[in-house]
Parts: C-alpha cells; structure tokens; sequence
C-alpha cells in the first residue's frame, strides 16, 4: 500500500511544478502587458467574489490573494493528508485534515496584527509630512496623498487603496473611511473622521491634524506603559498555558509507554480527551482574558 501512496504524491509534485512554471511565465507576461497599459490609468474596482471574506484576511496580512494561489495551498494540503496517513493512519489523517487550517488561521492573525501595528506607528509620519504640505499651500487632498508617497511600506502599499479610489472620484474622506473599515483600526477611523469633519464643516485642517498626530503618540505611549506594567501576567499565562503541553512533550520522549497505555484504555482514552478539552477551554479563557488587558 505505501508504495502506491507515494508514487501518487511523486506524480502530484511532478505535475504541480510542472503547472507553477507555467503559471509563472503566463503571469510575468501578462503582468508586462498590463503594465505598459495601465500606466497613467485608474485602477479598476475589484469585484466581490465568493472568497471576499477569505480574500480580506490575506489582502489584510499583506499575503495577496489566496486565489492566486489556491491549486499551491490545496495541493500541498492533500500531499500533507495523505502523508500524514501513510505514517500515522487515522490519526494522522486527521491531525493533517485539522492542523495546517488552524496554524493558518493562527499566522494570518498575527501577520495582521504585527502588519497593522507597525502601520500605525508610521501614520504620524504621513500626517506630519501632510500638515508641513498645508502650510506651504497645498490642498488637504493634494497633502495627504503625497504624504502616502513620502511614507514606507506597509502603510504605503496599503495606502494605495485610498488612491487607488480618489483616482476613480471618490471623495478623500470616503476613500480614508473606507480604509479604516477595512483594517477595523480606531487610529484610521479618527483619520477618516477628521477629514470628514473638515470636508463638511471646513476649518483649519493642519491644526486638526497635528491634533491627531499627538493624540496617536500619546495612545501609544500609553499601550506601551500597560504592556510593561502587565508583563508578569502575561508570562504567567504563557507559562500555564504552555505547561500540559510541555509536560505531555516529555512523557513522551522519557516514557512513551505511559501516555500508549492509557490511549489503548477505553477509559484512559475518554480521560486524555477531557484534559485535552478542558486545556482548550483553558487556553481560550486565558487568551480572552490577555486580549482584554
């Protein structure tokens, strides 16, 4: 049966390397082409599609598209299963069916939320060198979207939405609300809400700004100053959240027929799957409770 096995994930690699060089040419081409015709052209509004909800994680995280990449991610997922099957059967059919979902669910948190948080940190910079565009007097427009090009990557790149939509006539405070909704982030959305505010009412725009740009250190002064003064907390919560797992990782190596024994029990069985649920349920409390300090 093994022999079978691997011969089909031999041919499964050997065609998906096959189908990715081509993918690659036809896409550099085809890249090369729409680029040459779309210089000075507004970009065209994507449409939604049924992977809007999956396309956002990623587009949020700085990925891309999953689509583009979909016959890659479900390839590699099916070479894992069957893997996982052939060296531990059922249970490694299952772990594979389980695992790399939730590991990628769990990486795309936390490329958004390290992405997120360091574009944060460089919106004062945009604001800084839109306030100093005001008072030499340029327009609020004309301010912030050359403050976007002043700025680095990732707010830069993601920033590029809201010039991609002033270029399509949007209005810049449509454009900057419908940027922060998308990374669901109160430092955009104060963003958003002063260029409305002053689209509407006018006033001084560069005061509101500099006003902004106080308010954003001072909020991050102020996480920074929690994070410190709660460290002991969440160390402890690292530490017991990751103490079953340890524990189990070195009965494992020093007695591995310990943990057989009470897997081969029906009773042994029903109790290592109660611990497991209730460090789960452990692990949840405690990670909810890390998010709200």
């Amino acid at each position: 049966m093994t022999g079978p096995v691997l011969m089909l994930v031999c041919l499964l690699l050997i065609g998906l390397s096959f189908w990715l060089f081509q993918s690659g040419l036809r896409k550099a081409q085809v890249d090369r082409v729409l680029e040459r015709l779309g210089d000075g052209q507004p970009a065209e509004q994507e449409a939604n599609t049924a992977w809007t909800g999956l396309e956002r994680m990623f587009l949020r995280a700085g990925l891309g598209k999953p689509t583009e990449r979909l016959g890659l991610w479900l390839s590699g997922w099916i070479i894992g299963v069957l893997l996982g099957w052939l060296i531990a059967d059922g249970l490694g059919l299952v772990l594979m069916l389980v695992a790399p979902p939730l590991l990628l669910r769990m990486y795309i948190s936390w490329r958004y939320q390290r992405r997120v948080h360091r574009m944060v940190e460089q919106l004062p910079q945009l604001l800084d060198h839109s306030v100093r565009s005001l008072k030499s007097g340029r327009t609020l427009a004309d301010a912030v979207l050359g403050g976007i090009e002043s700025v680095e990557n990732p707010l830069k790149d993601a920033m590029g939405r809201v010039q991609r939509n002033v270029r399509m006539g949007v209005s810049l405070p449509e454009s900057a609300s419908d940027f922060a909704e998308f990374y669901e982030r109160d430092e955009f959305r104060l963003f958003a809400l002063g260029l409305k505010v002053n689209h509407r009412y006018g006033g001084n725009a560069s005061e509101l700004l500099e006003n902004l740009i106080k308010m954003i250190r001072e909020r991050e002064q102020g996480a920074r100053q929690l994070k410190a003064m709660t460290g002991e907390t969440r160390m402890t919560a690292y530490v017991l959240g990751g103490l079953p797992i340890l524990m189990v990782g070195y009965f494992i190596m020093v007695n591995p027929g310990y943990l057989m024994n009470m897997w081969n029990d029906d009773t042994g069985r029903i109790m290592l799957f109660v611990a497991l649920g209730m460090d789960l349920a452990g692990l949840f409390t405690m990670w909810r409770m890390l998010r709200s300090i």
